[in-house]
């Protein structure tokens, strides 16, 4: 055998990839017994055989020793003993492949409960084995020696996926070719023809060392962090057809039995073969051989690919760092666009995936995309700008700091990585740009809170350390493994304390005997967190149970405190809270750990299917998996995940400071509830519940479900929500005191007047020395809604619990928007359109629709409008007695205007009539309270109220009057002349022609318009009462007239009344009692004569205005305007003389402007 191995590294002009130097000096003598390929084929008997003692040696060593160290310990190998470990030498579990060649695997039955139940002893909880029982006699077969992956075992995206391609082509028969040499793998992959692409060979090579692939090479090219198909295929090819496959020792044992001769024509063959890629190295290799003091010849042996690693090789799987990097990087450029956020989240997968293979490439990726994200040219630019990262960046980085504090609190890492890992963690906390634990770059906005006499949490936030997303991390370094009784928990089901040493006050024991872990809950929950990432699901478990004990005694105790304190805090109805940092939204998910680890126990996998990533995705199913060690027979890890679970969402905690770390409190809870959702209540669960839930109740300020808790204490609605639905179904009335109880939103309390806080950001309208910023307060007041809503509808039919939530709902809910959705779910839940309505829940609608109605009476609100027509609706529904209130107690529900064009109007409609299916005493009991609110309406606001209030009493002539005195009363002081000019015409058209010529002449004293307002809108209202006076009669006529000529200025205006005037006779209305004499009017005499002076003198004044800044484009507009004049004057006796004489004296005034002047000779002489 050979007697040494270079430790130098080997020649430059060796074009080989890094391998050890195996020595060409003596053969190996070859040993009896049969090759690889030439077992008992145990794939084929039925019966197994036990494994040989040789096969039994050779698997663990190949394992652990490099083959180096066996060469150094033994002089001579056999020759079996050789081919045994080099063949035992390859990867045996295809979940190792997988996990190497898609972003997602698991194994069926993985993590069912036959893992979790088998064995008591701390080591059933390892990773799984390299591999099982091998056959007898040597045998290489499969069965019974690898772990296999199959078809519906693993578990990708799709099969675009690597791993599964793979198996394709291994299925179809495209591997060939395949021989091993050493601790070298080689073969051929086709890939069969496409429509698009002809059929392709590619050549595959595969180093590997102690059951671990250490490098790859393919012809594909392919670039990329996973391996590629034609590997994954010829991978799973060695693994399942172990017998197929060629097994030759390294070639340097080959080499040593060969003499002079065979050696030479080896080497020229291989020349000849390979002439024009190996001819220039072999000659200069040959040079250097030749050549005496070259450095070739001053090493002892030659370098051997196949003959496995050094003992000073890295024994690790092969990642394309390269790869890792470039990919991170692209995905962080995309900025979470494309799927790059689920993309990085694959990667951090792939990193908890290797952590529970324990395979070191997981910290030594994780390292690689942390060193990527750090490089994130973003982070420098967020923090010039002073603008936090996006939500979805902001997750991610929280997965890697949690994902480092796995990794540091590996149980069994060495102190010198620990210490490695330290150093690096604290150069990028340390640096400008590395990201803080609670999301800001301390330019977000100012945290008011730390002026704030008030706020007892926050008066030191500016001193606070800095705490970057790896402080936990850097903190988890310092912490270890080697406490006795640490240790005793996690090796041993069945840790528990001599009864005669129990007793309350022990820090080690609860008074059962069973251990309890004192420690931060956070901190213990993210060793549970590391137990399980490093596969000890075991270990993790232990510690998960004495966590909760821990729990449990803490809350009983907290109890047994309250009961002392109780009438005290009652009294002064508020307390403080000792939980600083809130176990949901903590940056290390304490409760979600605890809650997955639990309940990953007790998941049943379908091994039946195969989850492609595609479909939807389907709830896991659980079952009860008895908690090893046990006193109580009906404890399960199930019910041990709820209660937990249960503990930490109802733990009262104040609210943090900062939108992210505010938002993620929120994202945290609604993450839990989801998972909680998943659970079926059986017997044992919903016992669990109500237990809890009456605990929480109970437990004073140390629960959010209290009698008393803080005034910035998180909101518990979301969580109630969940209680209450699943409570419901078993104790609805624990189901409504937790709901109920948790409706309450204190921080408002203090700080909510009468008025609406109805407002689109609550966190920047509140009065900022009142309470500090919360800035999801929207948010958890939509959940508080949400909550009322699900009680509305489970309460229906039962008036108790309906006015109960009623009032819960009138005393906590400070939005009117929200009350108005509230208002809007019951009203249609109570009105099916299947059955008939429920008229309690439609009565509860209409009380909180009353109450919308009073909290926006005086504040703007957009929807108002809809608010009210709704409230209308929502009455009409209820009945007559409901649409009398409203219409009686108009005022502190209405403005004038909403009461009467939209509450009364609705009312006295045909369709609301034939709703309510009234009768004549009832419709008239409704009209009078209309006409009533009309009047009222009208006396408050006749400018907007006074014409509906004239059409709703129209049907009734004592209150008709009251409202037509009411408009003349208002007509001289408040009223415009729009305003009149309607309610004129409303009165013309409904037969009140004299009443309607009395406002518009009072509707003309208010008018003024000017000599350029020829496009004014109130022209046609002046037309209109001009037309109006004329049909009535010459009286009219000439009372009228005085007030156009006082009003009007616009000479074009003047001139059109004047023509229409002269056109027919006055009194063509044909008014009773009237006589008509037929006779046109004459210009004149009165009351024309007036006006046709006055249309003169606008003429000429407006003249004179428009000539003062004529411009030469508008001569041609201004030469037909005195056209029209012209018209206007000819209408007077002596009107052509006047009109000659004006033209003169425009043309003497105005002789500057000569080519107007002349066009108005050419016109008009």
């Amino acid at each position: 055998m050979a007697e040494g191995r270079r430790e130098q590294p080997p020649h430059p002009l060796l074009s080989l990839p890094p391998a050890s130097k195996r020595p060409c000096l003596r053969p190996a003598p070859r040993g009896p017994g049969p090759g690889p390929g030439h077992g008992s084929g145990l794939s084929n008997s039925r019966y197994r055989s036990p494994e040989s003692l040789l096969d039994c040696a050779a698997k663990a060593v190949a394992e652990k020793w490099a083959f180096e160290r066996v060469e150094e310990r033994f002089e001579r190998i056999p020759e079996p003993v050789q081919r045994r470990i080099v063949y035992w030498s390859f990867p045996r579990n295809e979940k190792e492949i997988c996990m190497y060649s898609s972003f997602q695997c698991r194994v069926a039955g993985e993590e069912g409960p036959a893992a979790a139940t088998s064995g008591s002893g701390g080591a059933a909880s390892g990773a799984p084995t390299a591999a099982a029982a091998a056959g007898g006699g040597g045998g290489g077969s499969s069965a019974g020696t690898t772990t296999t992956v199959g078809t519906t075992g693993a578990v990708g995206t799709g099969d675009a996926l690597p791993f599964r391609r793979g198996i394709k082509l291994l299925e179809s028969g495209c591997v060939e070719n395949v021989l091993q040499v050493g601790f070298h793998l080689s073969g051929t992959v086709t890939e069969p023809a496409t429509t698009s692409e002809p059929e392709v060979t590619h050549k595959v090579a595969i180093s590997f060392d102690r059951c671990k692939i250490t490098s790859v090479t393919c012809g594909c090219g392919n670039r990329d962090i996973f391996y590629c198909a034609h590997v994954v295929a010829l991978s799973l090819y060695r693994i399942r057809k172990p017998e197929q496959v060629k097994l030759r020792l390294p070639i340097s044992e080959t080499l040593f039995q060969m003499n002079r001769d065979q050696l030479q024509k080896l080497v020229q063959y291989l020349i000849t073969a390979h002439h024009t890629e190996v001819l220039p190295t072999a000659q200069k290799l040959a040079d250097e051989i030749l050549s005496s003091n070259s450095e070739i010849n001053q090493v002892h042996g030659a370098p051997d690919p196949t003959a496995g690693a050094s003992i000073n090789d890295d024994n690790c799987w092969h990642l394309d760092e390269d790869q890792v990097r470039e990919q991170v990087k692209q995905f962080l450029s995309q900025g979470g666009y494309y799927g790059s956020g689920k993309q990085l989240n694959s990667m951090f997968a792939k990193v908890r995936e290797m952590l529970r293979m324990r395979d070191s490439n997981g910290a030594r990726m994780l390292t690689l995309i942390t060193e990527q994200f750090m490089a994130d040219p973003r982070l420098s630019l967020w923090r010039q700008q002073g603008t936090g990262m996006t939500d979805k960046c902001r997750q991610l980085w929280d997965e890697l700091g949690a994902l480092w504090v796995c990794v540091v609190l590996n149980p069994h890492c060495k102190s010198d990585e620990r210490s490695g890992w330290l150093k690096q963690l604290k150069k990028w906390s340390d640096m400008d740009v590395c990201p803080l634990e609670d999301g800001n770059y301390g330019s977000e906005l100012p945290n008011i809170t730390n002026a704030l006499p008030q706020s007892n949490l926050a008066q030191d936030s500016l001193s606070r350390p800095r705490r970057t997303v790896f402080s936990r991390a850097v903190e988890a370094c310092n912490l270890h493994w080697q406490g006795s009784h640490l240790q005793r928990i996690i090796s041993s089901d069945f840790y528990m304390s001599p009864s005669y040493q129990r007793d309350e006050d022990s820090l080690l024991f609860n008074p059962q005997g069973l251990p309890l872990w004192l420690d931060h809950v956070p901190t213990a929950c993210a060793r549970v967190d590391a137990l399980r990432s490093h596969g000890y699901s075991r270990e993790a478990l232990r510690l998960a149970v004495a966590i909760i004990n821990t729990l449990r005694l803490l809350q009983q105790r907290e109890m047994d405190i309250y009961k002392h304190q109780k009438k005290e805090l009652l009294q002064r109805g508020m307390t403080t809270t000792t939980n600083l940092e809130g176990w949901v939204g903590h940056p290390l998910d304490p409760i979600g750990c605890l809650f997955t680890t639990l309940t990953e126990t007790c998941r049943v996998d379908d091994d039946s299917t195969m989850d492609t990533g595609e479909g939807e995705p389907r709830n896991p199913v659980y079952q009860h998996v008895p908690v090893w060690g046990s006193q109580d027979g009906g404890e399960s890890y199930l019910t041990l995940a709820l209660e937990v679970t249960l503990m930490g969402m109802g733990q009262q905690r104040i609210m943090p400071e900062g939108l992210y770390a505010q938002d993620k409190v929120c994202r945290n809870e609604e993450q839990i509830v989801g998972k909680l959702q998943e659970l079926e209540l059986d017997d044992l669960l919903v016992q669990t519940l109500r237990k809890q839930a009456i605990q929480l109740l109970e437990a004073g300020p140390f629960s959010g479900l209290g009698e008393v808790i803080h005034r910035e204490s998180v909101p518990m609605h979301t969580f109630a929500k969940y209680l209450f639905s699943a409570l419901l179904p078993h104790d609805a009335d624990l189901a409504y005191k937790v709901a109920l109880r948790a409706m309450r939103l204190p921080v408002l309390e203090s700080s909510v007047g009468s008025g609406d806080v109805s407002h689109p950001h609550h966190g920047i309208s509140i009065v900022p020395s009142r309470y500090p910023r919360w800035f999801t307060l929207g948010h958890l007041e939509s959940q508080q809604c949400e909550l009322a809503s699900t009680m509305l509808t489970a309460a229906k039919g039962d008036m108790l619990r309906l006015r109960t939530v009623l009032e819960v709902i009138q005393k906590n809910i400070h939005s009117s928007s929200l009350i108005f959705k509230l208002a809007q779910d019951a009203f249609k839940i109570a009105t099916p359109a299947d059955s008939p309505p429920d008229i309690t829940l439609l009565n509860v609608a209409l009380e909180l629709g009353l109450q919308v109605m009073r909290m926006t009476l005086s504040t703007l609100n957009w929807r108002r409008r809809e608010m009210v027509r709704w409230l209308v609706t929502c009455a009409t529904e209820v009945g007559l007695r409901a649409l009398v209130s409203i219409l009686q107690s108009w005022y502190t529900l209405f403005t004038p205007t909403e009461a009467t064009s939209i509450v009364a109007a609705t009312v006295m409609s045909h369709n609301t009539i034939l709703r309510l299916n009234l009768d004549y005493p009832q419709r008239e009991e409704l009209a009078s309270c209309a006409r009533t609110l009309a009047l009222q309406c009208a006396m408050k606001d006749p400018q907007n109220c006074a014409l509906s209030a004239l059409t709703l009493c129209e049907k009734d002539h004592i209150a008709f009057e009251t409202a037509y005195q009411i408009v003349i009363d208002a007509a001289s002081t408040g009223m415009t002349y729009s305003q009149l000019f309607t309610i004129a015409r409303y009165m013309e058209h409904r037969g009140y022609p004299l009443r309607s010529f009395k406002l518009a002449s009072l509707a003309m004293t208010h008018l003024n318009l000017a000599y350029n307002q020829d496009t004014h809108p109130a022209i046609n209202d002046v037309l209109w009462a001009c037309a109006l006076s004329h049909s009535l009669g010459k009286n009219e006529l000439a009372a009228i007239i005085p007030l156009v000529v006082k009003s009007v200025h616009c000479a074009t205006v003047l001139s059109d009344i004047l023509r229409r005037c002269t056109m027919t006779a006055p009194g063509l209305a044909g008014i009773p009692g009237r006589r008509n004499s037929g006779k046109l009017m004459s210009t004149d005499k009165a009351p024309l004569r007036q006006l046709l002076d006055a249309t003169i003198s606008a003429y000429i004044n407006t003249t004179h205005s428009r000539l003062t800044h004529i411009s030469p484009r508008h001569y041609g507009e201004f030469i037909e305007f005195l056209s029209k004049a012209r018209e206007t004057f000819l209408l007077a006796q002596d009107g052509h003389i006047q009109f000659a004489q004006f033209i003169d004296n425009l043309k003497q005034i105005y002789k500057g402007k000569k080519k107007l002047m002349m066009l108005v000779r050419e016109r008009f002489g």
